[in-house]
């Protein structure tokens, strides 16, 4: 009887959270919305998107790759102050793995910035890890202390609510800077959730973390250019995303060696920036690279249910890197 009636409350409240934000942004978030630019279509960059999903699709054809199972974002940077991207599926709302990250490496240092976050050693290291190790542990405590909300046993309907509104807390302030279709409220585990974060899920997991490659491509470019929080906090981030992919590595889910790093092996000159992201279903990159022609451009792929490809986020890149270089 209490589960049933836990069930429901919950329905109604992530029905709740699902309008909200939905809604339009109101005056004020069009106004720090302002303050980014996201990317406008371009007919070319679509083509060379379009040309990249089907290359992969045909090439992992005997793998069973399927339209469906691809996303798809790439945004060329080189006129910063107007991006202009394409894409393919990138609307689709997919479980992004470890891809959230970004999103709370970026709401983080926003705290920091408002003084609503302290900058102590210990949360330093923990975004460090989050980022550079892809720590779900660091990535627990950074969401804690974004929301003020901690893991635990399971909680009454009404004291569940109250703790599902301040865990949202991520999902508001990316809703005022215009970001729609994604949700970011979730931790990221090895194995699986318990009590209040596993109702939390929802009943049918309907409030999973979920991204879009175009929401995340937005984001990676803002951190990119400068625009993400400040310029000085924005190179911070930097830092942590900066990939060396020179060497060997030994490890497939190495975030330098692996993922979209693959395809540049032969361009020692480029320069590699990324948030890999991969469970059991899942394999995902999103990569800002430099090329020595000037070349500027944030490229986000997503696969679902071929987790064990280790090669479609490369060959996509490929397509690119071989129109872009």
């Amino acid at each position: 009887m209490r589960q049933s009636i836990i069930v429901s409350v919950l329905t109604a409240i992530f029905l709740s959270v699902a309008h909200s934000f939905a809604q339009q942004p109101t005056n004020k978030s069009k106004v720090v919305a302002a303050n980014n630019l996201a990317p406008v279509a371009s007919p070319a960059l679509q083509a060379l998107v379009d040309e990249a999903a089907q290359t992969a699709l045909k090439q992992f054809a005997d793998k069973g790759l399927k339209q469906d199972q691809l996303a798809i974002t790439l945004v060329d940077l080189r006129d910063p102050q107007h991006p202009v991207q394409g894409s393919y599926r990138g609307e689709e709302r997919i479980y992004p793995a470890s891809v959230v990250k970004l999103f709370y490496l970026v709401a983080a240092h926003r705290w920091l910035a408002d003084g609503r976050l302290k900058e102590t050693d210990e949360l330093k290291r923990a975004l460090h890890d989050m980022i550079v190790d892809s720590s779900n542990d660091a990535t627990g405590y950074v969401l804690d202390m974004l929301t003020d909300t901690t893991s635990g046993r399971e909680l009454a309907p009404a004291e569940l609510q109250a703790w599902l509104e301040k865990r949202n807390a991520v999902n508001r302030y990316f809703q005022t800077l215009g970001y729609r279709n994604i949700n970011t409220n979730q931790k990221t585990f090895c194995e699986d959730a318990y009590g209040r974060e596993h109702f939390a899920r929802g009943p049918n997991g309907e409030n999973r973390n979920k991204l879009t490659t175009n929401a995340t491509a937005r984001l990676l470019a803002e951190i990119a250019t400068g625009r993400a929080v400040t310029p000085a906090r924005s190179q911070q981030m930097m830092e942590l995303l900066h990939r060396d992919f020179s060497g060997q590595s030994n490890d497939a889910d190495d975030q330098a060696h692996g993922f979209t790093a693959l395809a540049l092996k032969e361009m020692p000159t480029a320069r590699l920036w990324s948030k890999a992201g991969w469970t059991s279903t899942t394999r995902h990159d999103a990569a800002y690279i430099e090329l020595p022609n000037g070349a500027r451009f944030v490229l986000v792929t997503f696969t679902t249910d071929h987790a064990n490809e280790h090669d479609i986020i490369p060959a996509v890149a490929r397509v690119v890197l071989n129109k872009m270089r």
